[in-house]
């Protein structure tokens, strides 16, 4: 009982690292060192809190102005399993590693000793002299003519807006909806940066649900998110808290999308009926930015309605699948998108259920056939 009161009132990693934190937001260094060195030396580099106390680290020793010794420290984090811990520890590192500009002389200015310098006095007074004596130059007219508008630098304006616009919306997103089994989905998402290295997005995105039941894996500009199977409910309610995250830190105000699936059990089998509503009024159409939404396994028969664009059939990420096809649907950005499907599930446990009753029967009808050709009841041998 004692261990178990003592091994309660340990604190967890984030209360071992809030001194440190603390230190480091008052700025005393060093004292934020000597209560991580402990931590470093306990924790390894590879361990996803070894590398949060090694990125403190390195964020005080850039404090204390040791470059070389904070770059050594982010070059540790190489070995880290969480990759987002390890993102940052490489951004940190080119920073530091980054070359030295030189400063042209042009943008200094040096100011002569006192001791050099010669007594002014003198010359204001010659300079006052010389003015008085100089009669007031009339002002110059004002500017006629026509205006000439600013076309320069409209032309860089609309200009920074069409580099802003591209570079955001260079991204695909694609989400998808495996059913497994009847009353079971699992949820994936998978973006691309067209740029092919990680998106302040991305990041974002996974500090954002790394409490969610999601395993992340970020290889370059491509993310990954991948659920385990969840009960139906679960995963819908999941796809949305992600999709509504996705929306927030894009700076979108879009209304929560409306997902439904409803399921009937006959026994032998679940029929299946899925309702989608997504709107993205809100999103503009930008050069580069591609959503879609892949269902698996699915029938290109089963769509009763896709609008405004299509759903298409696609070869399917886990080898072919046995009751159906991958579909992929498309989403416009600047409309609602609505997606209408109805499909049947076979359930193994109902069908073996119902193959065990016809067995049955037919061992009774071929027991009272016996009976009727006279053979009577089977009997142990006297």
């Amino acid at each position: 009982m004692a261990d178990q009161q003592a091994a309660a009132d340990q604190p967890g990693p984030d209360g071992l690292l809030e001194p440190a934190r603390q230190a480091l937001e008052r700025g005393d260094y060093g004292l934020c060192l000597r209560l991580l060195q402990p931590l470093a030396e306990a924790h390894g580099a590879s361990s996803p809190f070894g590398g949060s106390v090694r990125l403190l680290m390195a964020t005080a020793q850039m404090g204390q102005g040791d470059s070389a010794a904070a770059a050594s420290t982010c070059r540790s984090l190489r070995v880290c399993r969480d990759a987002t811990l390890r993102a940052q520890a490489k951004d940190l590192q080119e920073v530091l590693e980054a070359p030295a500009l030189e400063r042209p002389r042009e943008w200094s200015m040096t100011l002569p000793s006192l001791g050099e310098m010669q007594s002014l006095e003198g010359d204001f007074k010659a300079m006052a002299r010389r003015r008085r004596r100089q009669q007031p130059s009339a002002p110059p007219p004002p500017p006629t003519g026509p205006t000439r508008a600013p076309w320069g630098f409209a032309l860089v304006a609309v200009a920074l807006l069409a580099l802003t616009a591209l570079l955001g919306g260079c991204v695909q997103l694609d989400t998808s909806l495996r059913f497994t089994a009847p009353g079971r989905i699992q949820v994936g998402q998978i973006s691309r940066s067209a740029t092919d290295q990680p998106l302040p997005w991305q990041r974002q995105l996974a500090t954002a649900l790394r409490e969610t039941p999601f395993k992340i894996r970020q290889d370059h500009g491509r993310q990954t998110l991948t659920a385990p199977v969840l009960p139906a409910a679960e995963a819908l309610a999941l796809l949305s808290q992600t999709m509504e995250e996705a929306a927030r830190l894009a700076a979108l105000d879009l209304p929560a999308p409306q997902l439904d699936l409803r399921e009937r059990n006959w026994l032998v089998g679940v029929r299946q009926d899925l309702r989608l509503a997504i709107d993205l009024r809100a999103v503009q159409d930008l050069p580069g930015l591609a959503l879609g939404l892949s269902l698996e396994p699915f029938h290109r028969r089963a769509v009763h309605l896709a609008e405004p664009l299509p759903v298409v059939v696609v070869p399917s990420a886990h080898g072919r699948a046995a009751e159906g096809q991958r579909l992929h649907w498309d989403l416009q950005p600047g409309a609602v998108n609505r997606l209408e499907a109805s499909s049947w599930r076979w359930s193994r446990l109902g069908l073996g259920s119902l193959a065990i009753a016809a067995l049955l029967a037919l061992v009774l009808v071929l027991q009272r056939l016996r009976l009727l050709a006279g053979f009577g009841l089977p009997e142990l041998p006297s």
